[in-house]
């Protein structure tokens, strides 16, 4: 991939898409992660107005040292780009409070999608005060291969400039736009837990595991409905051992996830009704 010639495409489509929804700019929620910081640093590019918001939900500090130093460095090179912290603790722990939860409760999925939704209601709180677009930092094998975000949560947004790139992709990208070294070799995750679990951890194999499995399913024409029996299929399309591993993890996240990736079901009520 010729990482100019991406980031050049991107960034004129960016610019392209807020004049003509009108938009001053863009909102972007950055964790200190390499899909954030490559997409901040791809509006940064536009010229247009940024507002990076770091979000923080007992975040690890790793994290948040990441994601400040990299908003400080677009706002030094950038001059429409600004940088503010929303801490967001507070607020979780009394939404938390408020459901009357116990304390088992905290480390469950509902939590912590909880969190990527009050962050999203918060850059939507930003950008609309503003005249600004959310921008989603959602990969290609996270947002239409995995399912690997929260529905209106980190989904929640107006557009998606890297959800076209594989993680590899996105690396080099990354390493085009000068994203620092400490970003480039943190280990992904989504942020959301206590207990410092990577992406990895929670889908079972790597990005470049999926990323193999996403275009063996491409290039073999898999789909959800070609076949209810992923293992045989894959056989006797040629994969064993741990590829085969990973493409069932790949299959099995795709199926559970279709209603994130699929448009919202709507009843179609008879004409003659």
């Amino acid at each position: 991939m010729n990482a100019a010639a991406v980031t050049l495409q991107i960034v004129d489509w960016l610019r392209t898409y807020a004049d003509a929804a009108r938009a001053r700019g863009f909102a972007v929620g950055v964790s200190g992660g390499i899909d954030s910081a490559v997409t901040a640093g791809l509006c940064a590019a536009t010229g247009l107005e940024v507002h990076l918001i770091e979000m923080p939900i007992h975040q690890a500090p790793d994290q948040v040292s990441r994601a400040q130093e990299w908003m400080r460095l677009l706002a030094q090179r950038h001059t429409a780009v600004s940088a503010r912290r929303v801490d967001l603790t507070a607020v979780f722990d009394a939404h938390v409070a408020a459901l009357g939860l116990p304390e088992s409760a905290l480390q469950t999925l509902a939590l912590a999608n909880t969190r990527a939704r009050l962050r999203m209601a918060t850059l939507y709180a930003v950008a609309q005060n503003q005249g600004l677009l959310v921008v989603g930092t959602g990969n290609k094998v996270e947002d239409f291969g995995v399912g690997f975000f929260t529905k209106y949560g980190d989904g929640g947004v107006d557009l998606s400039p890297i959800a076209d790139l594989y993680k590899s992709q996105v690396y080099a990208v990354a390493r085009h736009l000068g994203v620092p070294q400490a970003i480039l070799d943190a280990p992904p995750t989504d942020g959301l837990w206590n207990d410092g679990r990577t992406d990895e951890d929670q889908l079972g194999a790597s990005y470049a595991e999926l990323e193999s499995a996403m275009e063996f399913a491409r290039i073999h024409h898999w789909s959800p409905e070609s076949t209810d029996d992923d293992r045989s299929w894959a056989t006797h399309a040629g994969l064993s051992d741990r590829p085969l591993d990973a493409f069932l993890i790949y299959t099995r996240f795709h199926r559970a996830n279709l209603h994130k990736m699929r448009p919202i079901p709507v009843c179609a009520v008879a004409a003659s009704n």
